[in-house]
């Protein structure tokens, strides 16, 4: 799943958002704080799915994803599905076309919802650059837009500033590329980028202040990058292990901190916390819970109270770890548990 694939619903619920075969699964707490549903449920109907959708969510708690499904031979076509709560069944999906009218699959989508509670699903197109359909202001979907860019590689990373406008990230060869909303419903413009070292497939954004959101990103060399645009980059700390992180902000002991959540090299979860926008005050990672399988990924949120809970999924395995934080100073775990 690309984007956060634990979330908190407008009732406090979790959600925990999974892959399976040619489908995605859902399956959410019975009330806050659990217990969880015995069998996921399979999100959008019978539609047959291509692996690697993505999922995004709104102010209003509403998860929208996207994905590819096959269409005919040899082409695919994007599919939406809105969920609005945790307990109900989501929408059927709707198909949402390509962005070269028609083809194969060109890229794994990307999902963020503005403060209107729009969805906008970002695919990389056939030119390499990015295209963009969202919903319409009075609703329904736009045509497909052209964003333009090159060279576009990995998975993009869409978020919403707490503004409530729409933000992209992608990378290519030697930078990355950043887009942003000037006004709500606007297009997406491109600003100003960076020439960075980036690994593909290892970018995420967060919203971490009124004025900025902050990409987070491996380097060649291995390290844990933040970005913002109109900055430099600055290293945080060695990566964990391979792939993105998952980022939550969350109050510790009364300080606006950003707690970073990694599938660390030794196969466990890597924890790591510091304050918001100060990355010069360091960060450092401790492991918690048992070695994960090789497919195993993860993801942070925060529950009904706030506090942080963390979640580990392992599609070949079909289990799911959950942890939250205990009720002590610091970042304090409680065991975790198959839920």
């Amino acid at each position: 799943m690309n984007g956060d694939w634990l979330l908190r619903g407008r009732d406090g619920r979790l959600t925990v958002y999974l892959p399976s075969g040619d489908a995605v699964l859902c399956r959410a707490e019975r009330g806050p704080a659990g217990p969880w549903e015995d069998v996921p449920r399979t999100v959008g109907g019978s539609q047959k799915l291509h692996p690697g959708a993505a999922v995004g969510q709104g102010r209003d708690g509403y998860a929208h994803l996207a994905a590819w499904r096959p269409t005919v031979p040899g082409e695919s076509g994007l599919v939406h599905s809105t969920h609005f709560r945790p307990g109900l069944a989501a929408l059927d999906w709707v198909p949402i076309g390509h962005p070269d009218q028609k083809g194969d699959r060109t890229g794994p989508p990307a999902v963020a919802v503005d403060g209107a509670g729009r969805g906008y699903v970002f695919v990389r197109n056939g030119n390499g650059g990015v295209s963009l359909r969202n919903q319409k202001v009075k609703g329904g979907w736009s045509s497909w837009q052209n964003l333009e860019g090159q060279d576009v590689q990995g998975e993009l990373a869409a978020v919403t500033g707490e503004s409530g406008l729409v933000e992209l990230y992608a990378a290519v060869p030697g930078g990355i590329l950043h887009w942003r909303q000037e006004g709500d419903g606007k297009r997406p413009v491109r600003t100003e980028g960076v020439d960075v070292p980036v690994r593909p497939g290892t970018l995420r954004a967060l919203a971490t202040s009124a004025e900025h959101t902050t990409l987070f990103f491996t380097d060649s060399s291995g390290d844990l990058c933040a970005w913002r645009p109109g900055e430099k980059p600055v290293t945080l700390l060695t990566s964990a292990g391979p792939g993105p992180v998952s980022a939550v902000r969350c109050e510790i002991e009364g300080h606006d901190c950003t707690v970073l959540v990694q599938r660390s090299a030794s196969a466990r979860v890597a924890f790591a916390a510091y304050p918001t926008e100060q990355e010069p005050a360091g960060a450092w990672w401790t492991e918690s819970g048992p070695r994960l399988p090789a497919d195993a990924v993860v993801s942070v949120a925060l529950d009904e109270h706030g506090e942080v809970v963390a979640a580990s999924v392992s599609p070949s395995a079909g289990t799911v770890l959950l942890t939250r934080r205990k009720d002590e100073p610091g970042l304090a775990l409680e065991a975790w548990r198959e839920i």
